[in-house]
């Protein structure tokens, strides 16, 4: 059942991470989850913004505070296509979210050793889909 509805919330954040990589951006999608609600959502803007911190976990943090009125993420959970980064991890250590879930590893920046050890963590949600947009982006711009 748990992994049902990991794969129904993932779904969502590959939509997201599929509208960036249309605008020629890293196909990334987060979403924040809290009581079964989407209360904020992101997908990365970095390219298009020049940015560097416009990665969809911040961009989707940013609206569930907003959303919320709380920094504090208390009882949320976020779904990302792709393992954060160290700064995305340092985010999501900092507002206190409860569970991470994400799709595809990120084997040059992924920081998921670095996360509050009270923090949940769930890997490999659509990990294939999630990774074959990745691939299929970088191929594209690569001309591979």
């Amino acid at each position: 059942m748990e992994n049902k509805k990991h794969e129904f919330w993932m779904e969502k954040a590959i939509e997201l991470a599929q509208k960036s990589y249309e605008q020629n951006e890293v196909p990334v999608g987060a979403l924040i989850i809290k009581n079964d609600h989407i209360v904020g959502q992101g997908r990365n803007l970095m390219n298009s913004t020049n940015i560097a911190t416009n990665h969809a976990e911040i961009i989707a943090i940013s609206t569930a505070s907003q959303q919320l009125d709380n920094w504090r993420l208390l009882d949320c959970e976020i779904y990302v296509t792709l393992e954060p980064c160290l700064m995305c991890v340092g985010a999501i250590n900092n507002c206190r979210i409860k569970k991470l879930i994400y799709g595809a590893k990120n084997n040059n920046f992924g920081a998921v050793s670095m996360i509050n050890p009270e923090t949940e963590i769930t890997s490999g949600i659509l990990q294939f889909k999630c990774s074959k947009l990745l691939s299929n982006f970088f191929k594209k711009i690569r001309k591979i």
